[in-house]
């Protein structure tokens, strides 16, 4: 059997083969595409590819949809070719990040279990084309994913065409791992019926229309490396304060000593701090989460870990080259589903998740800001992070004290943008030690967070805002002349901190 029969299974597709730059001379000005990939991995890679060398050429503007962060560059060269009208919902490039912040690119910021009802509902697209990466296509007209599911699934349904990208490079061993589950409409479906990380309630792929398949391209890359950090000295000391306060629930008897199914969002300090539990007295562990990064592989191999589910997996190249070239050891022990089931909100707080998430500040009442720069600036996305901290039985948010070297205090009056507000957030984590604001009324969130979670350098600063506000009353209380005085005296000077030469 050659490779194009071995990897399509569906007689009725085998001829439907094209070159990349056919698939993309498909696309047309005005369109709106829905592409697979979430947190780099599973992307659609030679069609997008071509798509851009294509509007380095002419004048095209397209409608972006993803699962989430695309690799392969892809947003990147899409911004320098300036072909995107709209991106939805989540980026990571420096590229786009600027064109969205220039207002080139209409950035249109949601949860990621969102995504899926906006285009099942016809609020989002309609999508002429959705462009999915997979293993094959089995004999039942099953598109197999590859490291992502994300929003392939509902793409797939409701995209007027499918191009299909088939990835030689990708570890033929995950076929069986994904769970590919369809909700239904909205005001017409049934409880989910998932009580575990383990539990499959799907199919092992996408079921496809065979008719709407356009063409069925050839690639072979592998995902992009996740720019993942090692733990440095003060995401080991976080990780402490964190496990501190989980041994405090399984004393108090709110947690078992296996705790509770743990989510942890994308990024270095996230994936740092869940790497903490690889040396703790925990056992038994079990993920849900909607991305599987480097600590969850050493925590599987540990044993400490003994199951983890996902929508995708998104590891550094050391990582990428151990796991994917053993890659059957894990498939027992994994699961990927389409990410509406991962970050749908009746799971999570059915199965009373344990949810760490990365901040860029809170402030002393424990609002999060996930997403803006001094409020304005867009960094990547709200992610997944809204999804499982406003659901989650521990909503966790961790970040470092300061930025920029100490220049911006990342603990302030009032956070310039908020994402996450008091009322979805449990625990605040630095490398100063944990504020558990549960049960509190706002003046003990301050106090709390004050004495915890604040550098030392800012300690005194802010204990003095929080004076001068308690001074002027109120349930929430603020001087609203300073409350956002932090910002922009860093804009002006460089730093947040006053009197500084």
């Amino acid at each position: 059997m050659d490779q194009r029969h071995d990897r399509i299974k569906l007689t009725a597709l085998q001829e439907q083969v094209a070159t990349a730059e056919q698939a993309a001379s498909w696309i047309k000005d005005g369109m709106a595409i829905g592409f697979s990939g979430f947190t780099q991995a599973g992307d659609a890679k030679a069609v997008p590819n071509a798509l851009a060398k294509r509007g380095e050429k002419e004048s095209l503007k397209i409608d972006v949809y993803t699962g989430a962060s695309l690799g392969s560059g892809t947003d990147g060269r899409f911004a320098q070719a300036g072909i995107v009208q709209k991106r939805a919902p989540y980026q990571s490039d420096s590229l786009m990040r600027a064109a969205i912040n220039s207002g080139e690119v209409q950035f249109v910021d949601h949860h990621l279990s969102q995504t899926a009802e906006w285009v099942r509902g016809g609020v989002a697209g309609p999508l002429d084309f959705a462009i999915i990466e997979a293993l094959g296509i089995t004999e039942e007209g099953l598109l197999i994913p590859t490291t992502s599911v994300g929003n392939s699934a509902v793409f797939a349904l409701h995209a007027k065409e499918l191009i299909i990208e088939i990835n030689t490079a990708q570890p033929a061993e995950m076929e069986g791992i994904h769970d590919c589950f369809e909700p239904g409409a909205l005001g017409k479906r049934q409880p989910i019926p998932l009580v575990s990380p383990r539990d499959r309630i799907g199919t092992k792929g996408i079921p496809i229309d065979v008719s709407k398949v356009k063409g069925i391209v050839w690639t072979h890359q592998a995902d992009s490396p996740s720019p993942i950090e090692p733990p440095d000295k003060e995401t080991e000391v976080m990780a402490g304060h964190l496990l501190n306060f989980l041994r405090g629930e399984v004393e108090a008897g709110r947690l078992d000593q296996n705790l509770a199914p743990l989510q942890s969002g994308v990024g270095s300090v996230a994936n740092a701090v869940l790497h903490g539990l690889l040396y703790s007295e925990f056992e038994g562990l079990e993920l849900y989460s909607e991305v599987l990064q480097d600590a969850v592989f050493d925590l599987l191999d540990s044993g400490k870990a003994l199951f983890a589910s996902a929508s995708a997996i998104t590891l550094s190249k050391p990582y990428m080259e151990r796991i994917y070239q053993d890659f059957g050891r894990y498939r027992d022990r994994l699961v990927l589903r389409p990410q509406e089931i991962s970050n749908h909100p009746e799971i999570i707080r059915r199965l009373g998740l344990i949810s760490i998430n990365t901040a860029l500040e809170f402030d002393l009442y424990g609002n999060v800001n996930s997403t803006h720069v001094a409020g304005t600036r867009m960094m990547n996305g709200i992610g997944g992070s809204g999804d499982f901290g406003r659901n989650a039985q521990l909503a966790i948010f961790v970040t470092k004290s300061t930025a920029k070297d100490g220049r911006i205090s990342c603990v302030v009056p009032f956070a310039s943008h908020i994402d996450h507000t008091e009322h979805d957030v449990d625990v605040l984590v630095t490398e100063y030690g944990f504020a558990d604001i549960r049960n509190l009324a706002p003046r003990e969130r301050a106090e709390r967070i004050i004495a915890n979670c604040v550098h030392p350098d800012y300690r005194a600063q802010l204990q003095g805002y929080f004076d001068r506000a308690i001074a002027q009353g109120g349930h929430t209380p603020h001087v609203l002349d300073e409350a956002l005085s932090w910002h922009a005296r860093y804009t002006r000077t460089g730093t947040m901190l006053k009197n500084s030469t």
